[in-house]
């Protein structure tokens, strides 16, 4: 961290979790960090009332992700924090990286949907810093040991709310079940995705994107205590994981500050009690979302974004009561087979991604006829 000033910090999603969370690191931390913009969804008295405590000018405040690129575009952000929700963020994702600035990357879907256009995009290693829990997890731990020595990444997963029922029990959970999750507050969708461990598996596609590691050797665990984030085995058969308490505000300041680290973000484990942690094999006959996300990821192209919008589509349908849960996984599959790719630009992905909600919307009608 240089001592000359502090990082000047976009955030985007300003007024959503990850938003609210960074700003209270932020808060705590103002020697290190000057917020010189902010952009939001629809919260306009939210964010407004966060530019004030920061003494944040409201022009300095945009909402809608358009006006979240033009806002990191016009800047000399050090780090954009993206912390919007869902695939719309891609276009402000490769506004931060066109920018040069450091991208600490809470918005999953537009690396996923992105793909190549997001890595490709890069001007620097590492310029992407990942937020999401697991993969700050993976990027701490590979810091270990050099990239040819990596024989495997573990992404553990809580197992969500339906952890241990069989498939069959599973056409019977109500929407209300599926989102009361055990361990994480999250919003309707990703807290679905839990359920089904679709997020598991987009955040299979993910690491494979962040971190360069072929498919095959990226494997699920099921750690429901969710302690340690993730892991990595080393080809000597050393295996390092990174242990915390869940709790987003580490990952967080550490997309913020990479590489320091910011002292007494939060309280660490309390190895003065007892503490049992499990590891369980991943049931892949009862929750598939994982493999065909593998496979997905394998197909490349335009393919994320087909199976990312298909889900969100599916998922909203559950939450209507129009298909079971695991409905949702067999609307993906119909709808990623159907998908031919038409080459990989910002325009293709965002028309590979109309064209599966349109698709994904019809599948739905005739299950419901």
């Amino acid at each position: 961290m240089s001592a000359e000033r502090p990082r000047r910090v976009i955030l985007l999603g300003s007024t959503g979790s990850i938003g609210t969370q960074a700003l209270e690191v932020i808060h705590r931390n103002r020697d290190r960090f000057e917020v010189i913009g902010l952009a939001a969804g629809s919260n306009r008295e939210l964010a407004h009332a966060q530019a004030d405590k920061l003494g944040l000018a409201h022009t300095s405040v945009v909402f809608g992700a358009a006006d979240a690129a033009r806002l990191v575009r016009g800047s000399d952000a050090d780090v954009v924090l993206n912390g919007i929700t869902g695939s719309v963020g891609l276009e402000p994702t490769l506004a931060a990286l066109e920018s040069g600035a450091t991208l600490a990357l809470a918005n999953k879907e537009s690396l996923i949907v992105g793909g190549e256009l997001v890595v490709g995009a890069q001007q620097r290693p590492h310029q992407i810093v990942p937020v999401d829990s697991e993969h700050s997890a993976l990027a701490q731990a590979l810091m270990a040991g050099a990239p040819s020595e990596v024989a495997k990444l573990i992404v553990t997963a809580s197992g969500g709310p339906f952890r241990g029922r069989s498939t069959e029990s599973l056409a019977l959970v109500t929407p209300r079940e599926a989102l009361a999750h055990p361990t994480w507050d999250m919003g309707l969708v990703v807290t679905t995705n839990s359920a089904t461990l679709v997020n598991k598996g987009l955040e299979v596609i993910e690491a494979h994107l962040l971190f360069g590691v072929a498919f095959r050797d990226i494997e699920v665990t099921v750690h429901p205590q969710s302690v340690v984030h993730s892991l990595v085995e080393f080809h000597d058969g050393s295996t390092l994981a990174q242990a915390s308490p869940p709790d987003m505000r580490l990952p967080i300041a550490w997309g913020l500050s990479w590489p320091d680290r910011i002292p007494g973000v939060m309280p660490g484990i309390d190895w003065t009690t007892s503490h049992t942690w499990t590891f369980d094999p991943l049931d892949e006959v009862a929750f598939p979302a994982v493999s065909m996300a593998k496979a997905v990821g394998e197909r490349g192209e335009t393919f994320p974004a087909v199976f990312n919008a298909a889900n969100e589509q599916a998922v909203y349908a559950f939450h209507r009561e129009e298909i079971s849960l695991p409905d949702i996984i067999g609307v993906i599959a119909h709808v990623v087979d159907a998908h031919t790719p038409q080459g990989m630009s910002l325009e293709a992905v965002l028309e590979a991604e109309r064209w599966a909600r349109e698709i994904a919307e019809d599948v739905i009608s005739a299950q419901r006829s």
